[in-house]
């Protein structure tokens, strides 16, 4: 009896799947196993991501791809997509503010508010809805795939209000009929409306701005509604503005109210009371004073009254201020405002989404030309991505209300263009733009298979016309490199490996009577692991892949294609105790990280290993990939591990 190892050298002719049978004849006895392995191609379905605008002021932009030589042809694909403006994609939102099924005073309004404001620019366009309503392009660049798969995940062309002049027109008389009567007696609104309810001014100023902006867009208001909001937030103001000046004295009346500072409200309502043409001096200095105590958010809404009032230098300040928070992003053209830690998320003025729309109404306002305003659009689209609309009834709202101030600013409602694809110097495609064939026009190019060839190639977007051009260029190969390298734009993933030396460490712990016990406990050192690097069989390794996500994005997924050679030391799937809250799964040549939610930033997942089949193996590339967008993705680099006895 005994043991006897006998090893084999061979050659992987195919992909597939493979048998083999090992037979031990003898003239006593004899036996036989059978097992079929997989065997995968040295290689993976790569994507290869670019964003680019032709600027108002420019009339060309260009990006230069590579494609490798070995790959599989077929499965090659170009794809640029192109569009005059990213806000007009604010038509999708609608349906779900439309369908909303419960009738808060926030929400009754923004039942209807937002598909007015939509239809009203683009009737100021003068285009024919029912035929736009039947045939649409989709208008956010950064999409690819067929319009019409990707609009029936989200039922996004389904029953929008803003195509349909009479059930919009429903919409508006159920909706003004409804707030009119969720009207207190003293002229304010509460969340809802009855016995016991009592005006609020958050939600009076939210009414009575959204009113103002109803009748700007031709709704028919019941007299003296408008006028008593007004009165409301006048009085509460008036209220606010005595604690201000009470509360600047050196020495303070008892049993009187008072404050040290302006507050996040005391600029909503400001800015409201502004619009309805009432200043308050005195109030204007006391938030101008007490900046640095407002939000961000509280922040853009005090420019915009300085705005309508032409104090530019109390603008420029506030400006200023607000700025400091702006991060751009070359790379992919986005910019957001990075709230300060005190922006708490659970009140209103703590909404990243809706200071970011706050933002991008001031730069409409002041800067509709810039570079951060149509970043920052192209960041909130980003930040709805996977949907048509955010988070809320009121951020989706605010965010519309937005892109329509945006819109009228920048011009991009009367593009008159002629847009051309140049491929290596030579014109691949041709389309002329005006606001008539702003929802229809072509606005993708494509080539596929055979006509991606090797090497090279510039990729060029010549405008002639005004305006500018938003385009992303996608290259996706089935590149059978041999060292594939990292890829992906919104989503990046580094990989990196680490050989756990084990470390002799101990604790002092109570024993069983009190004494102090020293006890032995598991610690390593994370020692990293270069390409070709060499272990032993029977090495613990750490895998830990690192994810820097620009956005805020949801059901992401996360692929560590497994090296043979090497096998998980956990075998359980399940969700997992890090910080993502991932749903971890253990397959035979992979393990996956499913996350409902990814968050704007850096994160890191990882898993141990143990090396056990001698031999020089290849881990293919980590993956990221989101299961309804399949623009976005992102690949780390391959390495290469040798396993000895």
């Amino acid at each position: 009896g005994g043991e006897q190892r006998v090893d084999w050298r061979v050659r992987v002719l195919r992909e597939g799947t493979t048998t083999i049978r090992m037979k031990a004849l003898t003239d006593e006895e004899s036996d036989a196993v059978e097992m079929q392995f997989p065997c995968h191609v040295h290689g993976m379905l790569k994507t290869e991501s670019w964003a680019g605008t032709v600027r108002p002021e420019a009339d060309s932009a260009r990006v230069t791809i590579q494609v490798p030589s070995e790959r599989r042809i077929e499965q090659s694909v170009l794809e640029v997509r192109y569009s005059p403006t990213l806000a007009g994609a604010m038509v999708d939102a609608l349906p779900y503010l439309a369908e909303y099924p419960y009738g808060c005073t926030e929400q009754t309004l923004n039942r209807f508010l937002p598909s007015v404001v939509t239809q009203k620019v683009l009737l100021d366009m003068k285009l024919d809805l029912e035929a736009i309503r039947d045939k649409r392009t989709n208008l956010n660049a950064q999409e690819i795939g067929d319009d019409r798969e990707r609009a029936a995940q989200w039922k996004r062309f389904d029953r929008n209000p803003v195509f349909d002049r009479d059930e919009l027109e429903r919409m508006v008389k159920e909706g003004v009929t409804k707030l009119t009567n969720m009207q207190l007696s003293d002229g304010g609104w509460g969340w809802f409306s009855g016995f016991g309810e009592r005006s609020y001014p958050h939600t009076t100023a939210v009414v009575v701005h959204g009113l103002q902006l109803a009748s700007q867009n031709d709704v028919a208001i019941v007299p003296g509604i408008l006028e008593n909001g007004i009165a409301w937030l006048n009085r509460y103001q008036a209220e606010e503005t005595q604690k201000l000046k009470i509360g600047s004295l050196a020495k303070k009346p008892e049993k009187k109210p008072w404050k040290q500072h302006a507050d996040n409200l005391d600029a909503f309502v400001y800015m409201v009371l502004v619009d309805a043409g009432h200043d308050e001096p005195a109030m204007r200095e006391y938030l101008y004073r007490d900046r640095e105590h407002l939000a961000v958010y509280a922040k853009a809404m005090f420019g915009l009254a300085l705005h309508k009032l032409h104090d530019n230098e109390k603008l420029a300040m506030i400006a200023r201020n607000i700025e400091q928070f702006l991060v751009q992003d070359a790379e992919n053209e986005t910019a957001y405002l990075k709230l300060p830690g005190d922006d708490y998320w659970w009140h209103w003025y703590g909404s990243e989404t809706e200071a970011n729309a706050y933002y991008l109404k001031l730069l409409s306002r002041v800067d509709p030309q810039g570079v951060a305003a149509p970043r920052l659009v192209k960041y909130l689209l980003n930040n709805r991505k996977h949907a048509t609309y955010w988070g809320s009834t009121r951020d989706t709202a605010v965010c519309v209300e937005a892109f329509a101030d945006y819109l009228r600013a920048s011009g991009e409602t009367s593009p008159d263009m002629t847009v051309e694809v140049w491929v290596d110097g030579a014109k691949r495609q041709e389309t002329h733009l005006t606001s008539d064939n702003l929802f229809t026009f072509e606005n993708k190019f494509v080539l596929s298979g055979k006509d991606v060839a090797d090497g090279k190639h510039v990729v060029e977007l010549r405008r002639r016309g005004q305006g500018p051009v938003y385009f992303n260029a996608y290259l996706t190969n089935f590149t059978l490199e041999d060292y594939i390298k990292r890829a992906g734009l919104e989503v990046r993933v580094d990989r990196k490996f680490y050989k756990l030396e084990p470390l002799d460490k101990q604790t002092e712990v109570a024993g069983s009577r009190g004494q102090v016990v020293s006890q032995q406990v598991e610690k390593f050192e994370r020692v990293p692991l270069g390409d070709l690097a060499m272990l032993k069989s029977g090495d613990l390794v750490e895998i830990e892949l690192e994810i820097e996500s620009k956005n805020d994005y949801e059901y992401v997924i996360f692929e560590d294609m497994k090296a043979a050679g090497f096998e998980p030391v956990d075998v359980r799937s399940g969700y997992t105790n890090n910080g993502l809250g991932a749903y971890m799964e253990f397959r035979d040549d992979r393990v996956s990280f499913f996350l409902r939610q990814l968050a704007r930033g850096r994160h890191s997942v990882s898993y141990r290993v143990r090396a056990e089949i001698p031999g020089r193996f290849s881990a293919l590339p980590a993956r990221a990939y989101a299961m309804y967008a399949p623009e976005l993705r992102g690949n780390s680099d391959e390495i290469k591990l040798q396993i000895e006895d």
